[in-house]
């Protein structure tokens, strides 16, 4: 009687554990890409900022989404590396 308890409930459960961990796994990566997401917007909105201030400068950065998903990954050195990238290229 115990064993076909055990047979009964067996797949079930692994099942459910196996859902569990993908779950759990999925969790980690989607609260990366938002955090991901959200850095990008940020960084978005930094870019539409110094695109209004860079014009008295005399530099200026595309505000677009490659742009701001460098600064998403990479922060202020990502914003570093476009300038010079922006320096080095010239403005295209």
């Amino acid at each position: 009687m115990p064993l076909d308890i055990l047979r009964a409930y067996a797949a079930p459960i692994t099942v459910g554990l196996m859902a569990l961990l993908v779950l759990l796994a999925m969790g980690k990566t989607v609260r990366r890409l938002l955090r991901l997401l959200g850095r990008t917007g940020v960084g978005l909105a930094g870019l539409a900022l110094f695109s209004q201030a860079g014009g008295f400068l005399g530099i200026s950065l595309g505000v677009n989404l490659f742009n701001a998903l460098i600064l998403g990954l990479l922060g202020l050195p990502g914003f570093g590396l476009l300038l010079l990238m922006n320096w080095m290229l010239g403005p295209v």
